[in-house]
C-alpha cells in the first residue's frame, strides 16, 4: 500500500460553504450552477488570490442531468465571470462526490500537475431530485445490468442502513437519541455564530405557489434545517425503510440545496503568494466496501488513513462523519472506539441536511472551522457513498 509522499505538501488557504437549504426551502430557486459559483466567487474573494492562479477546478454532483449536466463545475466556474483559462472536471462519487474532489485536486497538487487547485460541490436536490439521472422515465435504460446481479444482491441505502443497525446492535432509542443530539448540537453552533465564519450567504429568488419567481428575492445566511425537537417526539416518527426499523426522518439525513468550496496549494506556493495557509491535507483515501451493506465505508477509510500515518483514534481531536443514517456513525464509532463526543460536534446531516454532491466540502469546512475554535490539531473526515465507498481526508491545523 502506497504511503503519503512530503515533498510537495499541501495546504489549504480557504474553505467556504452556503447554508444547506432545506427541500423546497429558500435555496430552491437557485439554479446549481449560479449556487456553486456563488461559493467559488467568495472563496475566490475570501482568499485573495488572484484566480488566474488556480490551474484546476475539480467539482463533486451526484445528479448529473437537467441543470446539473455539462459539466456544472465549468459552467459555475464561467458563470462567476472567472478565468477561462482555468479547466474544471465533474466527478461523481455519489454522497462523498466533494470529498473526493478534494482528494482528487489534493493528488493533481501533491503529484505535480498543478501548484494550485480549487475543489468544490453542488447539489440542488430542490430541482434535481435524487436519482433523476436513472430515472426510468428518461427511456435510456437502468444503471445496474443482470450480471450485477450474479456476484451481489442489490440493495437500497436505507436497507443497508437498518443492516448495519442489525450488526451492530443499534437499537431505536440510540438511532433516535443520535438525532436528537445532532439537532441540539446544530442549535448550540447556530445560536453562538460558530457557522457564520464558514456561511456565503445566498440572494436567491423568491417562488410563488406555482413553482415561478415572483420578482423578488431573500437573503438566506443560515442552514434551514435545523429543528425543534424531543426524544419523545422523535419516537412517534415511522420508520422509512421496514415496518420496524430504526431509521426515521428524524434520525437520517435531510434533502438538502447548498455547494461548497476550498482553495488548495503547495505550501510553497502559498508562501509565494504571501498567503496564510489554515490547514495541511495530511492524506486521503478513498476506498471500496461491501456494496451490500453499502455504508460502512468510514470505517475502513478511517483505518486507512490512522494506519498510513502512525495514528490512534485518540490523536483526532475532531471528526466529522456523515450522519447519513444514525447507525452509519454509530456503527462506526463502536467498531473503531471513537468518541462520540468529538464527532460531528455541531451537528451532522440528520439537522444541517445532506446536499449530496456538496457535502464532503461542507464537512472539511466544518471540520476546519472547529479546529481553528477549539485549538485542536487533526480533523478526519468520512462518507460513506452509495454503491459500497468510503472516503476519507485527515487535515492538519496550522
Amino acid at each position: 500500500m502506497a504511503t503519503p509522499e512530503r515533498a510537495r505538501d499541501v495546504v489549504i488557504v480557504e474553505a467556504v460553504r452556503t447554508p444547506v437549504g432545506r427541500r423546497n426551502g429558500s435555496l430552491a430557486g437557485v439554479h446549481p450552477a449560479e449556487l456553486l459559483s456563488t461559493a467559488l466567487s467568495a472563496l475566490i474573494a475570501r482568499s485573495g488570490i488572484d484566480p488566474g492562479e488556480v490551474e484546476q477546478v475539480v467539482g463533486g454532483c451526484v445528479s448529473q442531468v437537467g441543470e446539473q449536466s455539462f459539466n456544472i463545475t465549468r459552467t459555475a466556474w464561467l458563470s462567476a465571470g472567472l478565468p477561462l483559462t482555468t479547466a474544471a472536471t465533474s466527478v461523481d462519487t455519489q454522497c462523498g462526490s466533494s470529498q473526493q474532489a478534494t482528494g482528487l485536486a489534493y493528488s493533481l497538487i501533491a503529484s505535480g500537475v498543478v501548484d494550485t487547485a480549487v475543489a468544490c460541490g453542488v447539489e440542488a436536490m430542490s430541482r434535481v431530485p435524487i436519482g433523476s439521472n436513472s430515472s426510468r422515465r428518461l427511456g435510456l435504460g437502468v444503471p445496474i445490468p443482470s450480471s450485477y446481479f450474479e456476484n451481489y444482491e442489490f440493495t437500497s441505502q436505507f436497507e443497508g442502513a437498518e443492516r448495519i443497525a442489525e450488526r451492530w446492535e443499534i437499537t431505536r432509542d440510540d438511532t433516535d437519541r443520535l438525532g436528537l443530539s445532532s439537532q441540539e448540537r446544530a442549535a448550540t453552533a447556530r445560536a453562538e455564530g460558530r457557522f457564520e465564519p464558514q456561511i456565503v450567504p445566498v440572494v436567491a429568488p423568491v417562488l410563488g405557489e406555482d413553482g415561478e419567481p415572483t420578482g423578488e428575492t431573500v437573503t438566506l445566511a443560515h442552514d434551514e434545517g435545523i429543528r425543534d425537537t424531543s426524544l419523545e417526539r422523535l419516537s412517534t416518527l415511522k420508520p422509512v425503510a421496514r415496518e420496524n426499523g430504526v431509521h426515521t426522518a428524524g434520525n437520517s439525513s435531510q434533502i438538502s440545496d447548498g455547494a461548497s468550496a476550498l482553495l488548495m496549494m503547495t505550501a510553497t506556493r502559498a508562501e509565494a503568494l504571501d498567503l496564510k495557509p489554515r490547514a495541511r491535507v495530511v492524506d486521503t483515501c478513498l476506498v471500496g466496501v461491501d456494496p451490500v451493506l453499502m455504508l460502512t465505508g468510514p470505517i475502513d477509510a478511517t483505518r486507512r488513513l490512522l494506519d498510513r500515518n502512525g495514528l490512534g483514534i485518540g490523536d483526532i481531536d475532531t471528526f466529522e462523519i456523515n450522519e447519513a443514517f444514525a447507525s452509519v456513525v454509530l456503527a462506526w464509532a463502536r467498531e473503531l472506539g471513537a468518541d462520540l463526543d468529538r464527532t460531528n460536534p455541531n451537528g451532522g446531516a440528520i439537522a444541517l441536511g445532506h446536499p449530496l454532491g456538496a457535502t464532503g466540502g461542507v464537512l472539511l469546512t466544518k471540520a476546519l472551522s472547529e479546529l481553528e475554535r477549539t485549538g485542536g490539531r487533526f480533523g478526519l473526515v468520512s462518507m460513506c457513498c452509495g454503491g459500497g465507498l468510503g472516503t476519507g481526508t485527515l487535515i492538519e491545523r496550522l
